[in-house]
């Protein structure tokens, strides 16, 4: 099975829900309230302001998605493209 990687960046940010349409943006990963766990953004509703997210690193056999309001966003981080065998 193959998983991607979190990056570490220093160039995290907390999302301000002012703005929060302006920096996220589909395939970015983020942190969100109650959970230490990592998602990424697979979609974006900015009308409804709603997107709907993953777990990540994700298995490539499953695909569950779920939504989620945008002020639940609590951080947005970066992703590594590359994958690896595990």
């Amino acid at each position: 099975m193959k998983f991607s990687k979190l990056v570490e960046n220093k160039n995290n940010f907390k999302f301000n829900p002012n703005n929060s349409f302006k920096n996220l943006y589909k395939g970015a990963c983020v942190k969100i309230k109650n959970s230490q766990k990592t998602f990424q953004v697979v979609g974006i509703n900015p009308e409804s302001k709603v997107c709907w997210i993953r777990e990540w690193p994700f298995a490539l056999d499953v695909y569950k998605t779920f939504s989620l309001e945008i002020n639940q966003i609590t951080l947005q981080t970066f992703c590594s493209d590359t994958f690896n065998e595990k």
